[in-house]
């Protein structure tokens, strides 16, 4: 029907850890299919260490980092904006891409065709949304989210962001990679963050004395394993979860219970048929989370204002028998349902513009990447 491009220069702009995840299985066939990939980041978290440790070349634009306020955020897109500008100018870039607003900045100034991927909702991510969405050629996301206003920009797949890594064809749980876990008994894994993103303002997450309260509950059931952004106090510290964190994804798998607030992992639990419940005030806020909960029954939401309803669901959760395989087998039926995401994300970048337009008139054709 076509013939997919060849020898293309593409520049993918990574954020934020979970971009390097998302991205990661793309730019190693996009390498293989022949074409060059520039990968351009920012200090942020963990982000240099996955990348170092995969092997994966890149470039820092933004090794000084930014301060933790509306106005550092601001100056610092702008350093990043003006710094790609300069990076794709020069080096005749094809497509831009990543999930930044700086790749839609680019890409409308240069002319370039910018692809921005994203499962966050438009009402969720309003101020990004403004900054971004006006500028991006296109807008890839999830079936279960809104783009709001530019919703004739997006083109959607039956998926999620995180089945670019997650998926049965990429990720291959192994308990070779966290040698200090326990696994003669069951474990349960608590995540968390520090709300500290622009999104997160006013929003709330787990006090401490509903953290004590749930280690409380767990831990004649088995052990506790506490994964934190935040530094744990010294009454907490004996449950650290004593892992690197770039093998995170494996201990998860391996766990019986993950409660957290923190809505990405939610969905990492969900997509690996782990039983999970997320806490905090985005609680039916977001259509990914919601189509796992009301569709496929993955995952429970719970917001900071029903702590007793926490309780009482993990207590349901971890007195139900069989509560592993039962999670197991719904994973499965959803996993029956959705695409290969990192395949299909090679087969568009490959193929683009052709492929924006088979999406279009024919958006059951991503039918063929399961």
């Amino acid at each position: 029907m076509f013939v997919k491009n060849k020898n293309m220069n593409i520049l993918i702009q990574l954020g934020h850890p979970a971009h390097f995840h998302l991205f990661k299985h793309t730019i190693e066939s996009l390498k293989k299919d022949g074409h060059i990939v520039h990968v351009l980041i920012k200090s942020k978290d963990i982000l240099e260490d996955l990348l170092s440790n995969s092997g994966i070349g890149y470039l820092n634009i933004l090794p000084e980092g930014r301060k933790n306020s509306k106005l550092g955020l601001l100056i610092g897109m702008l350093k990043r904006d003006w710094r790609i500008f300069k990076y794709a100018r020069k080096r005749k870039i094809d497509i831009l891409t990543g999930s930044t607003a700086e790749i839609a900045h680019v890409g409308k100034i240069l002319g370039i065709p910018s692809i921005y991927l994203g499962e966050d909702d438009a009402s969720y991510v309003k101020t990004f949304c403004r900054l971004t969405f006006p500028y991006v050629k296109e807008i890839i996301q999830p079936k279960a989210c809104n783009a709001g206003q530019w919703e004739e920009k997006a083109i959607k797949y039956s998926g999620y962001q995180k089945l670019a890594y997650l998926h049965p064809n990429y990720f291959k749980p192994s308990k070779e990679l966290i040698p200090k876990i326990d696994f003669s008994k069951p474990y349960y894994l608590i995540r968390l963050v520090s709300l500290g993103a622009y999104h997160d303002e006013n929003r709330k997450g787990f006090s401490n004395n509903i953290l004590i309260k749930l280690i409380d509950i767990l831990t004649p059931h088995g052990n506790v394993y506490i994964s934190s952004e935040k530094e744990l106090p010294p009454h907490l510290q004996q449950y650290t979860l004593p892992i690197d964190i770039q093998n995170i994804h494996h201990a998860l798998y391996f766990s019986d219970l993950y409660i957290g607030d923190s809505q990405s992992m939610a969905v990492e639990s969900a997509i690996l048929g782990v039983p999970n419940i997320k806490y905090n005030d985005f609680a039916g806020k977001i259509g990914v989370l919601d189509e796992l909960e009301h569709k496929y029954g993955l995952t429970f939401g719970i917001k900071t204002n029903d702590a007793e309803k926490l309780f009482v669901k993990v207590q349901e959760l971890i007195s139900t028998k069989n509560i592993r395989e039962i999670f197991q087998d719904k994973r499965k039926l959803m996993l029956a349902e959705k695409i290969d995401v990192t395949a299909f994300l090679v087969w568009f970048f490959e193929n683009y513009p052709e492929s924006r337009k088979i999406m279009k008139e024919n958006p059951d054709y991503q039918e063929r990447f399961k």
